[in-house]
């Protein structure tokens, strides 16, 4: 029998909405609960497993107990002998793990289910730690593939959404292919030095159109370009109306047109002064601010997204600027707000035709967003580009 493991890291993600551009620690676990946040790896996992099982009914599926496994899978499964015990909690019922419970979890699973293939709902922080027990399992160690459910998702083992993984899972043949595990220092990460370390690969499905691939920097050669694209999106701000800078060097040029100091990896609420064009200005109403503080500037209010797209992936959305939630997006819609996309030339070339792609936690939100959209390239230049969900650009 085909046997499909499963290990939830239920923390993953919380300290995305909570503005805290991680969740590593419990520390800032405790942070993201107390700004609001609320676990989604579970909810995500859980979309992974249900797509496995409408498409291949007769798997295996074993997990742990718990919040890392069972729990998160909202009961969809059943786990092996609990050998493996449960984390401790924290506020919410949260499980307090640590990257040893998530290499003791993929121990136990291999040992105790012989599992064919290994999902993990996390980020890149578990992805490594998955990468450590595979090491210490060495031929023992079973084909793995990432669930997307962290803050930082810039390793190329993931698949592109939670049902791609669930897709990917059920059409496995035992093809394999080797995938980069990249991560970044959280406290450097917070300070804005973004400085991504390679830390090896992982045998994953051969599945490349469905695998999110890994994150590529922005080139230097681009500057230019980028305070190009910059001028362009202040010439068209309109006094009166609230921007909302998502992450990105991009988006940083463009808080720079304005005179303003806006943060590279946070979101900022900015607004341009009276002036006009030839003298342009702004204020920040808003600085590296979490979902529940983004929601109560942006509701009732006229404003616009000014969004970024990550290098060799195409994400717009549901990377990194998880504080534009689906209850973000809908105030600004409903205050008749539009959607910039900003992208250099070299970063589209760079997706050979694929598509943008949304991700925000809620399909009926990624599907509002697909169509086409207008994405500003330079000054004075623009393109148009489809734009679809995550979860529907690969079918099997």
């Amino acid at each position: 029998m085909f046997t499909v493991g499963l290990v939830v890291n239920p923390v993953a993600g919380l300290g995305g909405s909570a503005g805290l551009k991680g969740s590593d620690g419990t520390d800032v676990q405790r942070e993201a609960l107390a700004r609001g946040a609320r676990p989604r790896a579970g909810e995500r996992a859980a979309q992974a497993v249900r797509t496995l099982l409408a498409r291949r009914p007769g798997v295996r599926i074993a997990t742990v107990p718990g919040p890392m496994g069972v729990e998160g899978a909202h009961e969809l499964v059943r786990p092996p002998a609990p050998r493996h015990p449960e984390p401790g909690r924290i506020a919410g019922g949260v499980g307090l793990t640590t990257a040893a419970d998530t290499r003791a979890a993929v121990a136990a699973l291999v040992a105790l289910a012989d599992v064919d293939l290994l999902l993990f709902a996390g980020g890149d922080g578990t992805a490594r730690d998955v990468l450590d027990a595979v090491r210490e399992l060495g031929e023992a160690a079973p084909p793995v593939l990432g669930i997307p459910a962290g803050v930082k998702v810039y390793s190329g083992c993931f698949a592109l959404s939670p049902a791609t993984a669930g897709f990917v899972a059920a059409g496995f043949d035992g093809t394999t292919a080797e995938a980069e595990v990249v991560d970044l220092d959280e406290e450097l990460y917070r300070r804005g030095a973004v400085s991504p370390r390679l830390y090896g690969s992982l045998r994953v499905p051969a599945a490349r159109a469905a695998l999110s691939g890994r994150k590529a920097g922005s080139s230097a050669t681009a500057e230019g370009t980028v305070e190009g694209i910059a001028r362009e999106v202040a010439a068209t701000m309109r006094p009166g109306v609230r921007y909302v800078l998502g992450p990105g060097a991009t988006t940083l040029a463009v808080g720079r047109e304005l005179g303003l100091a806006t943060t590279l990896l946070g979101v900022d609420v900015v607004e341009r002064g009276g002036s006009g064009f030839g003298g342009v200005g702004g204020v920040v109403v808003g600085a590296d601010v979490s979902e529940p503080e983004l929601f109560e500037l942006v509701n009732g209010e006229r404003s616009a997204l000014v969004l970024s797209v990550i290098g060799g992936q195409g994400f717009v959305l549901g990377r990194g600027n998880q504080q534009v939630s689906p209850r973000v997006l809908d105030a600004v819609r409903d205050g008749g707000g539009e959607l910039f996309v900003l992208a250099t030339q070299q970063k589209l070339a760079a997706l050979n035709g694929r598509p943008l792609l949304a991700d925000t936690g809620d399909d009926e939100t990624d599907s509002k967003l697909s169509g086409h959209v207008r994405v500003i390239t330079g000054y004075r230049e623009s393109t148009i580009y489809r734009i679809c969900p995550a979860s529907e650009e690969f079918q099997i």
